[in-house]
């Protein structure tokens, strides 16, 4: 059983209207909030809305927590570790949401037609012996992080719809499966663009389809914060939505849209670079942040067919609780709803 602390409530101040984007604040300034994510090009709605002072502007002095898998973000909400987050949908989220200690609020990256998506991978050495296709990844083995992760989720209904078994293999980080795909230990992956165009361009992976084929309109990543946050801390949930949807919009537009050219998108790239490849030079970094230029949900807008595919999925497959509804999962409230 996972214990939750009780965090001490911080009083409201001024309050005033608003609505889930672009809301005015709502809260005392400088209230300050955890924000959880992932250095994944994807998370650059949060980066934007923080270097630009859209947080700041609702009233939230935001730091950021950086973990390396989902599932450990999910546990970080329920104990109150961290106050939001954005991050796929697993099975440790969903159970947590049917202990009633999380509540998904909204959508992020998005598998969409027309717009660059995720990859599946092939090794080497599997592409060398035939897996060119991800009709020949029967008996072949799908590296994952853990059981119940997005990653399970994507590699499942790829082999299902092309009809044929794969064996999955958790290697917990997405660095050790990474280095398993490049030194032939798995055979198949699936992940972002900016993570998949450079392994191929090394040589030693290959890519061999699109997971949008296999999942159109995919809610990939979801905003998610407490049930305690989504009940009783409405003001600052939704300023936190609000400026995030501001990220989330110049993001898109600088690098989906690109309707400022290719100024625009180098700002955006300089931007994303102080928490995407930090490792690396700007000018080496720049290639790999430009091929993860995936759809960010505008207003954080929620697509909750797929979210119901998603959960089906982990109750068919005895991961999570069947008696979990999609209203213990989502609270639907905060942003638009999508049907598709």
């Amino acid at each position: 059983m996972i214990t939750m602390n009780r965090r001490k409530a911080l009083s409201l101040i001024g309050a005033a209207a608003a609505t889930s984007t672009l809301s005015a604040p709502a809260i005392a300034s400088n209230r300050k909030i955890k924000v959880g994510a992932l250095r994944f090009t994807s998370h650059s709605g949060s980066f934007v809305a923080f270097e630009r002072g859209y947080f700041a502007d609702a009233g939230l002095d935001v730091e950021f927590k950086f973990f390396q898998a989902a599932q450990p973000m999910a546990v970080a909400i329920a104990s109150g570790d961290i106050d939001y987050a954005v991050t796929a949908v697993s099975g440790g989220l969903i159970s947590l949401a049917g202990k009633g200690a999380i509540k998904v609020i909204g959508g992020a990256l998005s598998e969409k037609k027309g717009i660059d998506g995720q990859k599946i991978l092939a090794s080497d050495a599997a592409f060398a012996a035939g897996l060119k296709t991800p009709a020949d990844l029967g008996g072949k083995t799908f590296g994952i992080s853990t059981a119940g992760s997005s990653f399970h989720y994507m590699g499942s209904k790829i082999a299902s719809a092309e009809g044929v078994d794969v064996k999955f293999k958790p290697l917990q980080k997405v660095g050790a499966i990474i280095g398993a795909l490049k030194s032939g230990q798995i055979d198949a992956w699936s992940i972002v663009p900016h993570i998949a165009k450079p392994l191929a361009g090394s040589g030693k992976v290959h890519i061999i389809g699109n997971v949008v084929d296999y999942l159109p309109n995919y809610q990939v990543t979801t905003v998610f914060t407490s049930s305690k946050n989504a009940d009783n801390e409405q003001a600052m949930t939704k300023d936190f939505l609000g400026a995030y949807s501001k990220g989330v919009a110049d993001y898109d537009a600088a690098m989906v849209q690109k309707s400022g050219g290719d100024d625009g998108v180098n700002q955006m790239v300089d931007l994303i670079h102080k928490y995407v490849y930090v490792d690396r030079p700007r000018e080496k970094a720049a290639p790999s942040i430009i091929n993860g230029s995936m759809y960010l949900n505008e207003g954080a807008a929620l697509n909750i067919t797929s979210i119901e595919n998603q959960l089906a999925w982990f109750q068919s497959e005895d991961l999570v609780s069947k008696d979990i509804s999609i209203d213990t999962l989502v609270d639907p409230s905060y942003v638009e709803i999508i049907k598709s």
